[in-house]
C-alpha cells in the first residue's frame, strides 16, 4: 500500500462510500455498498467498516474520518449539531471520537438551526458544503443540494446564515407512486431533462408555487384530455416539484445571488436545465468531489502531516 494518509467515508441512511487518501491526496481505493446506517445498526458499526478496510488492506495506524448519519442519535455515536449561524470551518472542530476502537475513528457534526419559527438540521451535506465553498469562502452564496430532502445553504463570507430543506425527491416517489397520479406515469422511465413538459412545468411552478397542487393534478387532466404522454406526465410533476423548490429557496434571497450546484447524475442534469431556463446563475460540482473535498478538509485539521 502506497502511504496512505487517512480514509474518508461519506455514510448515509442506505449506502456507504469509502475512499483510501494517499498522503498526496490521490485516491488508493473506493468501497460502495448499500451497508448504511439501516443496515449497519444491525450488523454493527464497527464490523461494517472493518470488512470494508479489510477489503483494501488499509493499516491499522490510518485513521477514519466519516460524515452523515453515522452520526446521528440512531448511528455509531452521536455527533450532535452545530447552531447557525456558524462559520463552515467550525466543522472542521467538532469531530467526535468513536472510543473503543484500534484505530482513530472521528465522525463529523451536522448543523442545526433551532429557529422556532423554520427549525431545521442536515447532516451529511454540511460536508459537502465545506468540500464545495470551503471554509474561506466570500461574499453572499446559495448551495444547492438535491436529493430525497434538498438542502439550501445560505452563506455569507464563509458563515453558514440558515438554511433549509425541501422534500422534493420523498414527494416525487409519494406523489408518483401513492396518488391518482400514478397512474398518469405507469409505464415510465426517468423524467428527462429536455423533455418540453418539465421545462415548461418548472417555469409555471416558479412563477405561481400558490398553485403548485391544480399545477400537480394537470398531469392528470392533460392527459385525459390532451394525449399527454406518461413519460411528460411524469416529466411535468418533476419539473412542478423542483420548480417549487427553486421558488421557496430564492424567493428571500437578492436576485443577483449565485448558486453553487452539489449534485451528480440524472438529478444534475435536471437541476440544471431548471436553472438555465429560469436564468438562474449557477456553478456546478460533482457531489462525490464535494464530499471527498469536504471529509479532506477535516482529516486534515485534524491530523496534520
Amino acid at each position: 500500500m502506497a502511504n496512505p494518509a487517512y480514509v474518508a467515508v461519506d455514510w448515509g441512511t442506505s449506502s456507504f462510500r469509502l475512499w483510501l487518501i494517499g498522503k498526496d491526496g490521490s485516491v488508493l481505493g473506493e468501497r460502495r455498498s448499500g451497508d448504511g446506517m439501516t443496515t449497519a445498526a444491525k450488523s454493527g458499526f464497527a464490523d461494517v467498516l472493518a470488512s470494508h478496510l479489510a477489503a483494501l488492506s488499509v493499516p491499522e495506524n490510518v485513521p477514519v474520518i466519516a460524515c452523515g448519519m453515522v452520526g446521528a442519535k440512531q448511528g455509531w455515536i452521536e455527533a450532535g449539531y452545530i447552531d447557525v449561524p456558524a462559520s463552515i470551518s467550525s466543522i472542521l472542530a467538532g469531530a467526535v471520537s468513536v472510543p473503543g476502537q484500534s484505530r482513530d475513528v472521528r465522525i463529523l457534526p451536522g448543523l442545526a438551526q433551532r429557529d422556532k419559527a423554520s427549525p431545521d438540521v442536515m447532516r451529511g451535506e454540511e460536508t459537502q458544503l465545506l468540500g464545495a465553498l470551503g471554509p474561506d469562502s466570500k461574499g453572499l452564496q446559495a448551495v444547492c443540494m438535491p436529493g430525497t430532502h434538498s438542502k439550501w445553504v445560505h452563506v455569507q463570507d464563509g458563515e453558514v446564515i440558515g438554511f433549509s430543506t425541501f422534500m422534493t425527491g420523498e414527494l416525487f416517489d409519494a406523489i408518483s407512486k401513492h396518488t391518482i397520479l400514478s397512474h398518469a406515469v405507469a409505464g415510465a422511465d426517468e423524467a428527462q431533462a429536455g423533455n418540453s413538459a418539465f421545462k415548461a412545468a418548472v417555469s409555471a411552478a416558479f412563477r405561481q408555487p400558490a398553485i403548485a397542487s391544480n399545477l400537480l393534478f394537470t398531469a392528470r387532466s392533460g392527459q385525459l384530455l390532451h394525449g399527454l404522454t406518461a413519460a411528460g406526465a411524469q416529466a411535468r410533476i418533476s419539473g412542478t416539484l423542483i420548480g417549487l423548490e427553486i421558488a421557496g429557496a430564492l424567493s428571500d434571497a437578492p436576485n443577483d445571488t449565485p448558486v453553487t450546484l452539489v449534485a451528480s447524475g440524472h438529478l444534475q442534469g435536471l437541476y440544471e436545465t431548471a436553472f438555465k431556463f429560469l436564468s438562474v446563475k449557477y456553478t456546478a460540482i460533482d457531489a462525490d468531489t464535494a464530499v471527498r473535498r469536504g471529509l479532506s478538509a477535516a482529516a486534515e485539521a485534524i491530523w496534520p502531516n
